[in-house]
C-alpha cells in the first residue's frame, strides 16, 4: 500500500477543512451537468460560502497572530483581559481553549517569559494556579482590539446594518440547514409511520 499524501492523511483524520473550498473545474463541471439550474445555484453557493469561510478564518487567525505571535496565545490574553483582573485558573483556560493542560502550560510559560502574563498559586487551593494579565499584556490586547475594529470596518464597512442583519440571518439558516442535513436526509423532518 502506498504512502498517504498530507491531504489524504488530513481527510482520513477527520479534518474536512483541509479540503479545497471547491473541487477542480473538471469535477465541478461534471457535477453541475447532472444538476438542475436551481441545484447548480445551490452548489455554487456552497463553493462561495466555503471559500469565504476559509478566507475569513485565515484572516481572523492572522489578526490574532499579529498581536500575540499565535492565535492560541491571543486567545489566552483575551480571556485574561475579559476576566477584568480576576485571576483565571489554568484549568479554566484549558477548558476555554479545548486543549490539554500541557499545551496551556507551554503557552503560559512563553507568555510569562514575554512579560504578558503572570501565574501564581491560588491561596484557597494550592493545587490550582491562577493566571493574570500584566500591564504589557493588557496593552497588547487593547492594541489588538483597536486594530481589529479597523479591520472589521474594512471588511464590513460597505454594508448597512440591515444588510449585516440579513447576512447573519441567511448564514444562520445555512448553518441550521447543514446541521439538519448531517443525518443524510434532504434536511426535511420525516414523520414516523406507525
Amino acid at each position: 500500500m502506498g504512502q498517504q499524501t498530507e491531504q489524504e492523511t488530513a481527510v482520513s483524520a477527520g479534518k474536512p477543512n483541509q479540503l479545497p473550498p471547491e473541487p477542480p473545474s473538471l469535477v465541478a463541471g461534471a457535477l453541475l451537468s447532472r444538476m438542475s439550474p436551481r441545484e447548480q445555484q445551490m452548489l455554487r453557493t456552497v463553493f462561495v460560502v466555503r471559500s469565504t469561510a476559509r478566507q475569513m478564518d485565515n484572516a481572523v487567525s492572522e489578526w490574532m497572530a499579529d498581536s500575540a505571535a499565535s492565535p492560541a496565545r491571543f486567545q489566552i490574553l483575551a480571556l485574561l483581559w475579559a476576566a477584568k483582573k480576576r485571576g483565571v485558573p489554568h484549568k479554566e483556560i484549558v477548558a476555554a481553549l479545548g486543549v490539554t493542560r500541557a499545551t496551556v502550560s507551554g503557552l503560559m510559560a512563553a507568555l510569562e517569559r514575554d512579560g504578558l502574563v503572570t501565574s501564581a498559586e491560588c491561596s484557597d487551593d494550592r493545587r490550582s494556579v491562577l493566571a493574570g494579565l500584566t500591564r504589557k499584556g493588557e496593552a497588547v490586547v487593547e492594541k489588538a482590539i483597536e486594530g481589529n475594529k479597523a479591520r472589521l470596518r474594512t471588511v464590513f464597512g460597505g454594508m448597512s446594518p440591515d444588510e449585516l442583519a440579513t447576512l447573519m440571518t441567511l448564514l444562520e439558516r445555512v448553518r441550521q440547514g447543514v446541521s439538519g442535513s448531517s443525518d443524510g436526509s434532504d434536511g426535511k423532518k420525516r414523520r414516523a409511520v406507525g
